[in-house]
């Protein structure tokens, strides 16, 4: 049975409110979930009819497309799931689902290396990974960056389903300045990973951007009675496009920073920019002179010191000055062991 694109989005966000157990859902309240959702991420205004609902809760209950959702119905009204673990997502692959997945992982490979597909890359390699591993329940020969013991990472499903239900959360948080933890209520846009550390951009109550980082946030709730604000100022899909890292204010703007680096690392600059407004300059015998325009941070400050003397900042001076500062601390600390 052929699914389209929208009855895939349909079945997402009914079992996303399905999982949701904090609340009770009619059937009103599951065609309103799948218009809004079909308004945002394809533009259709027209919404979507109760009946085409209820097939969809229909299918999605039965075998034709290896769901079999234990959809129930209490009170004549509500629709839940009688297994409170279960989720359309965490169905496992049938061996006609393998064989499937081996031919398209063989047809993305042929487009790996084209322009408009270069995004695909690391998708195709940890499918293909993950389709082999399945297969021969053997090890993996392929190995992605990843740290088991980072914190917050048991926060990241509720804050995307948080993300995509339009829900306001109150979160226990305490920044690594902070003696003490706070309550934030907090209005969720976006889930940002850097690094292998997540955080999740939104606002507060009085509408104030904030950056959270999930590895300080202690407990997440729900709060079922709080206004959901949309965005209406922020354009998610470029918040993070002038910055390396995610440390951003309202108030920061970008710069042009001037570096140059050794010719001995100056391929690595060149096959890994370190940001995509890097530009080359100049040339020399002795390195290479290039440009990146970023929003000067924490994180920038980080990557320049990684490359230690193999790169100079050469403007704006302010920066400059900062990064030979850091560098003097730096060598007052190793000073202080040689007294």
């Amino acid at each position: 049975m052929p699914i389209n694109k929208l009855a895939l989005i349909r079945y997402k966000t009914i079992d996303n409110c399905l999982q949701n157990r904090f609340r009770k859902w009619t059937l009103e309240d599951l065609v309103e979930a799948c218009s809004e959702i079909l308004y945002e991420y394809e533009g259709i205004t027209r919404g979507v009819s109760l009946r085409t609902v209820q097939l969809d809760i229909q299918n999605m209950r039965s075998e034709k497309l290896g769901y079999n959702a234990p959809i129930i119905v209490t009170d004549k009204k509500y629709y839940s799931y009688s297994d409170k673990n279960y989720s359309i997502t965490n169905i496992p692959l049938t061996r006609s689902d393998l064989g499937t997945l081996n031919e398209v992982v063989e047809v993305l490979k042929q487009f790996k290396g084209f322009g408009y597909f270069q995004e695909l890359t690391g998708m195709v390699s940890r499918l293909e990974d993950k389709v082999y591993k399945q297969q021969h329940r053997g090890r993996s020969y392929i190995h992605f960056e990843k740290n088991d013991l980072l914190k917050g990472l048991e926060f990241i499903d509720p804050v995307h389903k948080a993300i995509l239900n339009r829900k306001v959360l109150e979160i226990r948080y305490q920044s690594f300045k902070a003696r003490q933890p706070t309550q934030v209520v907090f209005h969720p846009y976006l889930l940002k990973e850097y690094r292998n550390r997540w955080f999740v951009l939104g606002v507060n109550s009085k509408e104030l951007q904030l950056i959270l980082a999930l590895d300080r946030i202690i407990a997440v709730k729900e709060m079922e009675d709080e206004a959901y604000l949309k965005n209406t100022v922020m354009d998610i899909d470029t918040y993070f496009d002038d910055v390396i890292g995610v440390t951003k204010s309202p108030s920061m703007k970008p710069q042009l920073i001037v570096m140059k680096i050794d010719k001995a690392n100056a391929p690595y600059i060149q096959t890994k920019p370190l940001h995509p407004s890097q530009k080359e300059l100049k040339l020399e015998p002795d390195g290479l002179i290039f440009s990146i325009e970023v929003i000067w941070n924490f994180e920038l400050e980080r990557e320049i010191l990684g490359f230690g003397e193999q790169i100079k900042v050469l403007s704006p001076r302010k920066l400059c000055n900062r990064i030979n500062h850091r560098i003097g601390k730096m060598q007052a600390q190793y000073d202080k062991e040689d007294e």
